[in-house]
């Protein structure tokens, strides 16, 4: 098998690729391609024919601007990536987007391209494989045993990610994550030491990882590096490779000029000289696509060994494969809402706490059900009792400890989540949904149901003040498209958003959560909590038809609105109170039963949130009303601000009054 003819391949196929479009970045695929041939031909366990077989390795390529170096392999692999594809790189409709995408192109194990955010994936990936293990693996069985591996750039190390995320890898000593770091001192203004003199060596170590330096291109060092990292079982590792970007390019090589602009058609036929392959474009020598048959062959007989151990698994175990299936599949219980205690009404009780009442039970019924907090654990009240921790000394347990690190928890989610096996949740305060965010836009790209418990959900924290009160929060979640936001008014409606939570699939689901107690609505007075699926839904009203007022919330102002509501008609108003737990699950109903919430011919609504009012007009219509916050909070008892602020039944009674003349 000749490497280097391997390596210069891929080389060839990534230049045609963006001199194709007239658009990417050439620099790194020319830089790692050596180091990519050695992983992709020599260690990656994988099969293109199963591309979701639950044991393969998994590739991250972490620094997705140089995408063209993964469609490359991806092709020459076997994977169904036609040549075709790689002359459609970055044009409409194409398998070859600009940066790679989970889901959309087969083999792409997730969406990278906001740097870093890959390696923290790659985390969360190997993290999951060990949790597996611990779980089903025997002396007889060892269902899970696989690497990941990722290629990053000095771009993913500069940013904070980066530090978050390897920092938990050390301490966790996630011993089958191995990293390859392109060294190459460019990035797209020039020589990185301009702003960039981190001794990598000395950080890495620091974290706790295995560290070793190379020669890049150097085929025979990356492959005994690669093994030497294989056999670090207490450690990640990371590569350093001294690469020169755009390998092979005799006037751009070594330049920020080939990072992120084709090389030139010129120069390209230059590059093809100097590495002594073809001119012809796109070109894939016989014995290239031999050689990576001949591997494919042999990791498709590994996985018909695997394929055979677990039959045996099934055979003996079969309880324990039934629990193998069912976190493989996501398959949630039948009657799982029976499976939750219900809350007693009359009482009160903050929907933080009762999210984590609920959560105590869902443990029991769904045991691939896993999560943590970034360090808020008891305030978020997420933490699973008696079901272990996960850390370096066991990865049994089903207790996330992701530290000060919401940014980082939001990458690892997402990694855990795409490996397979869990469902995950991850839990901070809602003002901090601002450092998750990045990962929450990836996650909702790609369609990951990652669950996201946002506890102190509005002004109510009181004496902490403007900094950690969220006005424009939660609005700025509903503008994210794909990702269901969910704030209950109640325990039982808390009750009920979990199972919506669980229930959604296809995107990320946050759950808003109080800090202050909230009563507990008799629901034999009031509609059936399990409304909260459609989103919004009418929980009480003095009359059926002919309203002449609406009165809408979510979360802690539903009482509010109730209470107006029964004084209004107490008065003679026809009232109608409406609980809008979820826009997004709302959105999602027919027109008719839109309508049969908001009847049309009722003009006068007024809604209720505490958080900015901006949005609430397509609800209210012209001749509505919005009592929200458009202004920073303060430091005081929540009491307090609640009367300032304007969130009292008085001033909602007073507001409704005036709009009904």
């Amino acid at each position: 098998m000749d490497i280097k003819l391997i390596a210069n391949t891929i080389r060839g196929l990534s230049m045609d690729g963006v001199q194709a479009a007239n658009s990417g970045h050439p620099g790194l695929p020319l830089g790692m391609a050596d180091v990519a041939a050695v992983l992709w031909t020599q260690f990656l366990k994988h099969n293109p024919q199963n591309p979701q077989w639950a044991d393969r390795d998994r590739f991250v390529l972490s620094a997705g601007h140089g995408s063209m170096l993964i469609y490359s392999l991806l092709h020459l692999a076997g994977y169904n990536l036609p040549l075709e594809e790689l002359k459609k790189f970055r044009q409409w409709g194409s398998k070859t987007p600009g940066h790679p995408e989970y889901g959309h192109t087969v083999g792409v194990e997730t969406t990278t391209g906001p740097l870093g955010q890959g390696c923290g994936n790659a985390v969360g990936m190997a993290i999951a494989e060990k949790m597996l293990a611990a779980r089903f693996n025997s002396k007889t069985h060892k269902l899970v045993d696989h690497y990941t591996y990722v290629i990053a750039s000095e771009g993913e190390f500069m940013e904070g990610i980066s530090h978050e995320v390897f920092s938990m890898a050390g301490n966790l000593g996630l011993g089958k994550l191995i990293l390859f770091y392109d060294q190459n001192f460019i990035s797209i203004e020039g020589d990185t030491h301009i702003t960039y003199t981190d001794d990598v060596k000395k950080r890495m170590t620091a974290y706790g990882w295995h560290v070793q330096e190379i020669d890049g291109h150097n085929t025979g060092e990356i492959a005994a590096a690669t093994k030497a990292a294989q056999a670090q079982t207490r450690k990640p590792s990371v590569i350093i490779c001294n690469t020169t970007i755009g390998f092979g390019s005799p006037n751009k090589a070594g330049s920020h000029d080939c990072h992120g602009a084709p090389l030139g058609e010129e120069e390209v036929k230059l590059t093809k000289a100097a590495l002594g392959i073809s001119p012809e474009k796109f070109f894939v020598p016989a014995e290239v696509r031999a050689a990576f048959a001949e591997v494919s062959k042999k990791n498709a007989a590994i996985e018909t060994e695997w394929n055979a151990m677990l039959a045996a698994f099934e055979q003996a175990k079969p309880k324990k494969a039934g629990e193998w299936k069912a976190c493989q599949s996501g398959e949630l219980p039948a009657n799982l809402a029976k499976k939750i205690a219900d809350f007693e009404a009359g009482g009160s009780i903050a929907t933080r706490s009762a999210s984590g009442k609920v959560l105590q039970d869902l443990a029991k019924a769904v045991p691939y059900l896993v999560g943590g907090s970034a360090d808020l654990a008891p305030s978020n009240n997420t933490y699973l009792k008696d079901l272990g921790d996960i850390s370096k000394k066991s990865f049994k347990g089903r207790n996330f400890h992701f530290g000060v690190r919401e940014l980082g928890m939001g990458s690892i989610m997402n990694g855990v989540q795409v490996h397979g096996g869990f469902r995950i949740y991850g839990a901070t305060f809602l003002v901090f949904a601002d450092y998750v965010r990045p990962t929450t836009r990836v996650a909702a790209l790609m369609k990951l149901p990652v669950i996201y418990v946002y506890t102190h959900d509005s002004f109510y924290v009181g004496e902490d003040g403007p900094t950690h009160q969220p006005i424009e929060t939660l609005m700025s979640l509903r503008i994210t498209p794909n990702v269901t936001v969910i704030r209950p008014s109640d325990a039982t409606e808390t009750k009920c958003a979990w199972i919506a939570a669980l229930e959604n699939k296809t995107g990320p689901t946050a759950l808003l959560l109080t800090r202050q107690n909230l009563p507990v609505f008799d629901r034999k007075e009031l509609a059936s909590a399990c409304n909260l699926k459609k989103g919004a839904y009418t929980i009480w009203e003095s009359t059926a038809s002919n309203h002449d007022i609406l009165i809408v919330a979510s979360g802690s102002e539903v009482w509010l609105s109730i209470e107006t509501g029964k004084k209004l008609a107490a008065e003679g108003k026809a009232v109608r109170v409406v609980s809008f737990p979820s826009w997004e699950l709302f959105e999602a109903q027919s027109a008719e039963y839109k309508a049969s919430v908001f009847p049309p011919e009722c003009k006068t609504r007024l809604a209720v949130e505490a958080g900015h009012s901006q949005g609430w007009e397509k609800y209210t219509g012209d001749k509505g009303r919005v009592i929200g916050i458009n202004h920073f909070g303060a430091s005081a008892p929540a009491g307090a601000l609640a009367k300032e602020f304007g969130f009292t039944a008085d001033n909602v009674y007073k507001t409704a009054k005036e709009m009904l003349g």
